[in-house]
């Protein structure tokens, strides 16, 4: 037989922050970032967004999305549960060097956030060819 122990304060703390609709968890933009050729792309899921309530904007080597998400309920719903996460959340992306942010594309479709960022051109490994010149003469 399992016991499960009774947290009087904790529950009580839970209970008022469902009914008040407040929620202390911090929401991250959860990310897939990987490499598919010459580009770097990342996938962010935005869920319950539309493609206007996502900002996507480059400075230097940031990359700053900033979503918006908004309650589904109006203020003369009565409401029951509030859990879902809402308001403003950010997500920075520090671009390496080597990476063309200027080039920087972005498409959204049901809730999901893709960028591509190209490798800059001049930043990928090439061969150095060595050419033989004469020795130094003595």
């Amino acid at each position: 037989m399992t016991l499960v122990g009774f947290d009087s304060v904790r529950d009580v703390d839970r209970a008022v922050e469902q009914a008040l609709g407040r929620n202390r968890r911090t929401v991250a933009v959860p990310l897939e970032a990987y490499r598919r050729g010459g580009d770097y792309v990342v996938v962010a899921d935005v869920p319950g967004t539309d493609r206007a309530d996502v900002d996507v904007r480059v400075e230097r080597n940031v990359v700053t999305i900033t979503v918006q998400r908004r309650a589904a309920f109006g203020t003369g719903d009565v409401v029951f549960i509030d859990e879902r996460p809402r308001g403003e959340f950010v997500r920075r992306l520090f671009l390496g060097d080597s990476l063309d942010s200027s080039a920087l594309s972005a498409d959204f479709g049901n809730g999901v956030l893709t960028l591509r960022i190209p490798v800059d051109e001049t930043s990928t490994p090439r061969h150095v060819e060595i050419s033989s010149q004469p020795g130094p003469s003595t």
